[in-house]
């Protein structure tokens, strides 16, 4: 990649921690990046890395029921990326995630190694970065 290219980041929105992934747009592939403390640091940690990563634009998991109705975390989820869009410099988009921490720590248990929740989280973000990317197919 050169100095030019951008990234995006991948969000998974939880009410302790955001897990957070990266991709060189519009190709790249996702790879986990960090999970961040869902508190009054969140911002500013977010600001950092949109500007040591070259953040175009940030994707944010938009999770819903199996059955596509909307729960307390599509609500809670809507309160955070509406707060970040008030005090973020990029845009975010949304995109639909389904069982995606579910996917991400079956993925790690089947590694027979240790893990923290913190990977449980960035590998989420991981899995609605490629979603996304699948979709859109470098096209916003």
């Amino acid at each position: 990649m050169t100095q030019a290219s951008v990234s995006i980041l991948g969000l998974d929105i939880g009410k302790m921690r955001i897990g957070v992934a990266k991709a060189y747009w519009p190709y790249g592939v996702p790879t986990p990046l960090t999970a961040l403390n869902n508190d009054h640091n969140l911002v500013d940690a977010l600001k950092r890395l949109i500007a040591e990563e070259n953040v175009a634009f940030i994707v944010a998991g938009y999770p819903r029921s199996l059955n596509g109705n909307e729960t307390a975390q599509t609500a809670f989820t809507q309160d955070v990326v509406d707060r970040l869009r008030q005090t973020l410099p990029v845009q975010i988009k949304l995109q639909d995630e389904a069982v995606t921490s579910i996917k991400a720590e079956s993925e790690l248990k089947s590694k027979g190694r240790p893990f923290s929740k913190s990977d449980i989280d960035s590998l989420s973000a991981v899995y609605i970065l490629e979603d996304f990317l699948s979709e859109h197919q470098g096209k916003v």
